[in-house]
């Protein structure tokens, strides 16, 4: 009957990733950029496990509000299907959302749960399976069981487990204490000892035991995450825990909450490959280097230069005569620092946040459910982006109180709607959105949409918008109902064709109506 226990990833995809500032953001976190891979580190995540043994169930993933439809949308690219996504309506860290995970297998209390957190590398995913085989007996004993990474470095920037006897009968070992980030002399001190291991962050135990320990420990937790569960609702594919509710959970880290405190923790050696990506320095080991010890990517020239990281994901970047140094370059910021130094990053995004500045959080491309966009060029009274609708995509029914908007697409079709009045644009076409207008944008076709879109006005700020329709379930700004999304093209109405000529005499006097198409 153990033995077919069922087995249940748990992903955990929050977290800023601000070392890796500025290509990571809050609302762009490193978990889901493809930093080493054609994938995603989240991607790479939940397609860890293969299908090789261990056999597991559909993932449980619990994210923020601002990523869960990007998550979903890159879990659905590699097919990975969900038992759930949870959205936390404020962080509290990983002990209540290990908690929140194990309250939705209530109806199976002796399943297991692998807790994995989204923004790491396993280069031996093969050992990594290997160790989690190793690990289940244990975990169905009884006991709460870490994997110990078997240090490459003396690295200041990990914490370490120290491993105790080993349990009777088992190639695993009873987990002595935790040691917070060491200095550079006792990690150096620590590489040499083999009871002393990386801290990789990942868990194996049942829902049952963990609720169990969680509740000697941290006994708010666990009814707090109940009730915010009783309290949450469904919403599209996802689940929404109560914000109210939650929010009064106490917030805690797994280690300092159970596995610091526990009896039965236990830990698990493997050499697997593993890096928490941490640093530009931990990215730059993981990259592929020249005969110089350089890793580039992008647009990039590098000259009598050695062991450097060097991105662009925008213009050229040359470099001459530097050594050990992080070049990241991205559409609105630029970093050039001693990777000896690229710990201290987050303290760059902690000024910038002091200062209201939006590089801190944002990323110069927004994902959105319908697709992205991202701002090219802004000033006073103007901004200009480039939009993305995807297949099947459709933005809000919105209208704007202080800017007007002209579209013109680039690739792809557009279906517009614009005061009551619905049209076709094709590549080269355009048309001019008035303030006030009702409108929206979609793309019914099985092919992108490309568009560029210039607004002008006295404000052009991204909350100038009253959203009145919106097929994903976002919370209006306006009121109205929600849209349902079109799965066909639709009918055309009015297809007017904008081409030079093309314009029948009796419908010139659009031109001069309130849409003002051209």
């Amino acid at each position: 009957m153990a033995e077919k226990t069922k087995l249940y990833p748990v992903i955990l995809s929050g977290g800023a990733g601000s070392r890796l500032w500025p290509l990571s953001r809050e609302d762009f976190p490193k978990q889901l950029q493809a930093l080493v891979t054609d994938k995603t580190l989240l991607q790479e995540t939940a397609l860890r496990l293969g299908n090789d043994a261990p056999k597991s169930e559909a993932p449980i993933v619990v994210c923020n509000e601002a990523q869960r439809f990007i998550v979903a949308e890159q879990l659905r690219k590699v097919g990975v299907e969900p038992k759930a996504i949870v959205i936390e309506p404020v962080g509290r860290n990983t002990a209540p959302a290990i908690a929140v995970a194990a309250l939705l297998l209530a109806d199976e209390p002796e399943a297991l749960m692998l807790v994995m957190p989204s923004d790491h590398i396993i280069r031996k995913p093969q050992a990594f399976r290997a160790a989690v085989s190793a690990a289940l007996p244990v975990a169905r004993a009884g006991h709460l069981v870490t994997f110990g990474v078997k240090p490459t470095h003396a690295s200041t920037a990990y914490g370490y487990l120290n491993r105790g006897a080993p349990l009777p009968g088992m190639d695993v070992f009873a987990l002595a204490r935790f040691v917070e980030k060491p200095n550079a002399e006792t990690a150096a001190e620590y590489i040499t000892d083999p009871a002393f291991s990386w801290n990789a962050g990942i868990f194996l135990f049942s829902a049952q035991r963990y609720l169990e320990e969680l509740a000697k420990f941290e006994p708010a937790i666990g009814p707090g995450c109940q009730a915010a569960l009783d309290k949450g609702k469904n919403d599209l594919f996802f689940f929404r825990l109560d914000p109210d509710a939650f929010a009064k959970v106490p917030s805690q880290s797994i280690d300092y909450g159970v596995m610091e405190r526990t009896e039965k923790a236990a830990v698990v050696p493997v050499d697997m490959g593993w890096s928490d990506v941490g640093s530009w320095s931990a990215l730059h080991a993981e990259a592929e280097r020249d005969a110089n010890g350089n890793a580039l990517v992008g647009d990039v020239l590098v000259f009598e230069s050695t062991d450097s990281y060097v991105r662009s994901d925008k213009q050229l970047t040359a470099v001459l005569g530097v050594k050990n140094l992080a070049v990241i370059v991205t559409p609105d910021a630029v970093l050039v620092a001693d990777k000896s130094h690229d710990q201290q990053v987050k303290a760059i995004v902690e000024v910038l946040k002091k200062q209201n500045r939006v590089e801190a959080t944002n990323a110069a491309r927004t994902d959105r459910p319908w697709g992205w966009f991202q701002t090219m060029d802004a000033g006073p009274r103007f901004k200009v982006k480039r939009l993305c609708v995807k297949p099947g995509g459709q933005l809000s029914l919105q209208k704007h109180a202080h800017r007007s908007e002209h579209w013109v697409v680039v690739t792809g079709k557009a279906w517009v709607t614009c005061n009551g009045e619905e049209f076709q644009l094709g590549e080269n076409e355009s048309t001019f959105i008035p303030a006030g207008a009702v409108h929206r944008l979609a793309n019914p076709w099985t092919d992108e949409l490309h568009m560029i879109e210039v607004q002008s006005g006295s404000y052009v700020g991204e909350d100038d918008i009253v959203r009145l329709a919106d097929t994903y379930g976002r919370a209006p700004e306006g009121t109205g109902t929600k849209a349902k999304a079109k799965k066909k093209p639709p009918k055309l109405k009015r297809k007017i064709r904008r081409k030079a000529g093309a314009v029948p005499a009796k419908r010139r006097s659009a031109r001069r109506r309130s849409t003002r198409r051209r």
